[in-house]
């Protein structure tokens, strides 16, 4: 993790406190439509999208189609297509870390729906300043796939 980010104190609060944060939409969900909606809100929710990320976190560093390699990294990541709608793109894992500061993961022909709301989301004005892999600085250390005759996973 990024340094400024990781000493962040604004995430460094959300990370200390993001179980506490559950209880007023607990309380609104509660008082909507009982036990149930508590249920699916918060407990559902909440452990389908941990179990999620960690399964695409599996994957995503262990096996799967490459577009990279990054040759003196510790960890390649891979590409888990088949899970790329649910994940809004973070599935895109080889992309992401050849490019890790892109806003956008999925590659020509690759579905990123992240990267379809932020299109959206800058089209309306409200984000702005957005790196992609075209204006990222070129790493020697970057290689297509397709150019590594003779390397190995």
């Amino acid at each position: 993790m990024e340094r400024h980010v990781r000493n962040d104190r604004f995430y460094q609060f959300l990370e200390r406190t993001w179980m506490a944060q559950q209880i007023p939409l607990a309380i609104f969900l509660f008082a909507v439509g009982g036990l149930p909606w508590v249920v699916w809100g918060i407990a559902v929710r909440v452990s389908t999208s941990v179990t999620g990320h960690w399964l695409v976190g599996f994957f995503a560093h262990n096996r799967g189609p490459r577009n990279w390699q990054i040759e003196g990294a510790g960890v390649q990541g891979y590409n888990v297509p088949y899970c790329s709608l649910i994940t809004m793109g973070e599935s895109w894992h080889n992309n992401h870390h050849a490019f890790p500061s892109s806003a956008r993961f999925g590659g020509k022909d690759e579905f990123d729906p992240g990267w379809w709301v932020l299109s959206a989301l800058q089209y309306f004005g409200l984000v702005w300043n957005i790196k992609t892999p075209e204006v990222m600085p070129y790493r020697t250390n970057l290689l297509p796939v397709k150019q590594q005759a003779g390397h190995s996973k």
